[in-house]
This record gives structure tokens, sequence and C-alpha cells, in this order.
């Protein structure tokens, strides 16, 4: 039976491709719109530093019904029960709905009669946490504590023609990333600001399922490591550089070095060297990373000899050249132009990384794609070249490969994150 569930960011499909890339296709499946069930125990997925996971849960039961009043009477029966087992104080209770059609009212109206039939089989005070949308966000989630020994947030989430009862137990934690991203000593918006959420998607799609194979594996039964041991496990298989050619101001390294990797970055641009330098110094000093020592250079991505470990893993992991910002949809020749330019330099790009990385190599980027009409997009022609470049390109099991774009709803100049192997 499936042990977890993970409820999945902005762009679902990201999310889904960044699990499937961990653990394998085998191990993951869609779970209605936004959710995914994993076939590992919750303690072994380190939501931390997931990009595309708002929360992670552990399956409690599958109702093989949709319809609300049959679930809502299973909860008021349920929960009595449930709450004997918390430590003795004041409960701390929330509820969120993914694609069941129900409304905040009703999760309320829900609400309250749990807790009143809390209240009556066990004495105990219970605090419920209103909605004001079927799904409590992840700053809801930390700021009432639902995911504390007190704690509960029910998570209720349609699968088909049943209903997946789940209960909420880590959360991304929304002030780290914050301070990781406005809180570092340099920033420029002139080269873009990539968010450390994409830059661990980033990284996560380059490293692919070979380190996370044990971990997954060796949980069978009863037995369950934490995040600390899973990632131990996987630092037997020796430590893993992940390569960032266009580093910037260092958030794919900064990302890097926290899940435990050596971060190596490059940049032609001398200011952003010392941009990525002065951040990742004021990084390892608030996080006590040790003796981690990211290597850095100035370097033209097009034609730079990295000094890449021989007996070692490399993961490539960038947000290549993106070309002009656009506020609005560009003339048609001055769009035909930044592709002309984005699709050289990331080609000669390619090109020159290939005979330094071995066989196998897995590499992610980011590279534009531009975004001319509500929902369509013009990509790089580089894309169908890939194969007489020397690269195979990764698909999913459970996505396309056009779902895997990065952006809002009214940007220009998307995100499109293409994952491939060094032939």
């Amino acid at each position: 039976m499936d042990d977890s569930i993970a409820i999945l960011g902005r762009q679902p499909a990201l999310g889904l491709a960044e699990l499937e890339s961990l653990y394998g296709a085998d191990a993951v499946r869609p779970a209605g719109s936004q959710a995914a069930r994993l076939r590992l125990a919750p303690c072994s997925v380190d939501v931390a530093r997931l990009g595309g996971t708002m929360k992670l849960c552990k399956l409690l039961t599958v109702l093989d019904t949709t319809k609300w009043p049959a679930i809502e009477q299973f909860l008021i029966g349920a929960a009595p029960t449930q709450a004997t087992r918390m430590p003795e104080g004041k409960m701390h209770l929330g509820l969120s709905a993914y694609g069941t059609g129900v409304s905040p009212q009703q999760l309320l109206a829900a609400g309250l009669k749990l807790k009143k039939a809390i209240h009556a089989a066990s004495g105990r005070t219970v605090r419920l946490v209103p909605n004001k949308t079927a799904e409590l966000n992840a700053a809801q989630v930390l700021h009432n504590q639902l995911t504390r020994p007190n704690g509960w947030e029910l998570v209720l989430i349609r699968d088909g023609m049943q209903t997946i009862v789940a209960q909420t137990v880590s959360v991304q934690d929304i002030d780290a990333y914050a301070a990781r991203d406005f809180g570092r000593p340099k920033r420029d918006a002139r080269v873009g600001m990539l968010p450390p959420k994409l830059a661990q998607l980033l990284i996560n799609l380059a490293i692919g399922p070979g380190e996370f194979a044990a971990v997954r594996d060796s949980l069978s039964g009863d037995v369950c490591r934490s995040a600390d041991n899973a990632q131990k496990l996987r630092a037997d298989h020796g430590r893993t550089t992940v390569l960032d050619p266009f580093c910037g101001t260092g958030v794919v390294l900064q990302e890097a070095l926290l899940m435990g990797y050596h971060a190596y970055g490059t940049d032609l641009e001398p200011r952003m060297i010392d941009y990525s330098r002065t951040n990742l110094a004021w990084l390892a000093e608030r996080r006590r990373l040790g003796d981690a020592s990211p290597e850095l250079a100035v370097g033209d991505a097009t034609t730079y000899q990295w000094q890449l470990p021989a007996d070692q893993p490399v993961a490539v992991a960038s947000e290549a050249y993106l070309g002009r910002p656009f506020t609005g949809r560009p003339a048609p020749e001055v769009l035909a132009q930044t592709m002309t330019d984005c699709n050289l330099i990331i080609k000669k790009f390619l090109r020159n990384v290939h005979d330094q990385l071995p066989a196998g190599a897995r590499l992610c980027l980011a590279l534009p794609a531009w975004q001319v009409r509500p929902g369509e997009f013009r990509h790089l022609p580089l894309i169908d070249q890939l194969a007489e470049m020397g690269y195979n390109r990764v698909s999913f099991e459970r996505i396309r490969d056009d779902d895997l774009l990065y952006y809002r709803a009214d940007q220009i100049v998307a995100r499109q994150l293409l994952v491939i192997t060094r032939k």
C-alpha cells in the first residue's frame, strides 16, 4: 500500500517530474490533479529539498466514495479515536480538500462537528483553523502548529471515484525560502531572479534516481529511515558535484550545498562570481555548512574547461541564458533575433561541455520559451537537434515533455526545463 501523499505546488507537473526523477516512476503515481501517491514511508522523504512539493502527508485510509455526506460522517466517527492517541493538551485542527468540490463553508462546518465530537468523547479542547479556501496553505499549517504533536491537518484528496484521507506531517518552510531568496546580501534583478524552489527542481531533475534507489529499496515493512540517514546512505555512493555553468548570483549553488552536494559554479561576468562568493559565504555562516567549499571561477560557458572530478558523479543544473526580458509581447523580428541569440549560445555550451562529461552524465537546463499567445509557446530550435549534438532527452512516464514549463500566466519569457543525458 502507498505510504505517503505529496501535495504538489502551483505547477503539479513539475512536482511529479521531480518525484519521478528522484524515486523512479514505479514509486510515484498521480492522485487527482494536485497530489501524488508515493510508495515510500513519510520519514524517508525530505520535503525541505523538494521544490515542487508543498506538503507531505501520511496516508490514513482510502474511502470508496466521493460523496461529501459520507466522507464527513466517516471523519466524525473516526476523529475521537485519533484524538485519544495524541498528547494531552489543546489540540489544533485544520482541514484541506483537493479536487473534492467541497466549499470552505462545508469544511468549516465539518471542522466544527469534529471539534464537538472530539470534546464530547475526550473532554479535550480543540482549536479549529478556519478555512477561507478549501486548502490551507503552508503558512497556515506552520503558524497554526498543525504538524506538531498536538496538531492535526486532515487532508482530503479526490482520486477518481475514491477519496484519500491523509494527515500532514511536514510542509515547505516558506520563511526559510524567503530568507534564502530575499535575505541574500547580493541580488541583481537585471540577470533575473531564480527562485530557490526552482533551483531545487533543477538539481533534483539533474541528479536522477540513481543515488536514491538505495534509499527507496531499503524501505520495507516497518523499517523507516530519517531524512538525515537517507542523506548519509546516498553519501556512501560518492559525493556528487553539481555544476552550474551560468551561476549568476549562486542560487543553484546554495541549494546544492544545502542538499549536501559539492558546488561548482562559473559565470562570464566577474561581478556575478563576486556576488556568488559573497552569497555563499553568507549562507555558510548562517547554516553552519562546515567544510563546504564551493568552487567558483570566471568563465565563458561556451569555451571554458571545467576541472571536474574523474572519480565522482557530476550533474549539471543551470538556468541558461534567457535572452532579453520582455514585459510585453515583442515584435516578430525582435523575438526571432532573441531566439537566434539564445539558441547559438546554448548550443555552443552544449557542444563545449559534451566532451568534458562522462557518458550518462545528466543535465537539467532551464531554457527560455516565449509565450506568444496564452498557453502557446515558441521553443529553441536546438530541442530538435539534441541527438546530433550527442545527447538523449529524458522523458517521464507521468507527464509530457511539454508540461515541463515554469511560468506565470502573464509571463512572456517562460523557463522550459530540459532534462538530457550525455551519450
